[in-house]
């Protein structure tokens, strides 16, 4: 089974964290079902940047984003040459490191 690490983020996960994952799974997904609540405002459609990540290792193995997701990565916060959404990003047959970005376009975060 392929890991995704997640490197520590002040607020959602201040230790980090590395767990086993599906291969196919989302990358938001994942992290959900480990209790880092990774902000998702338009609950997994596509339809925001809440969700954005940056794939540290692994990003080249992840299938190409469509053109939807390029749309909306271009709107979000912190843009990088590696950024994904993570509710787009399937988790691939190999290794993934994900840093979860300090900040997003959100106002007011929805888990407040």
């Amino acid at each position: 089974m392929p890991q995704v690490v997640f490197l520590p983020h002040e607020e959602l996960c201040p230790e980090g964290a590395v767990v086993e994952a599906n291969e196919g799974e989302t990358v938001l997904n994942v992290a959900l079902r480990i209790g880092i609540n990774i902000e998702h405002a338009c609950e997994k459609s596509c339809a925001c940047t809440t969700c954005h990540v940056v794939i540290r290792e692994g990003f080249d193995e992840l299938e190409e984003s469509d053109e939807l997701e390029d749309d909306m990565l271009d709107k979000a916060w912190g843009l990088e040459p590696e950024s994904r959404l993570s509710c787009q990003s399937k988790v691939p047959s190999s290794d993934l490191v994900v840093e979860i970005p300090k900040y997003t376009i959100n106002m007011v975060s929805e888990s407040n």
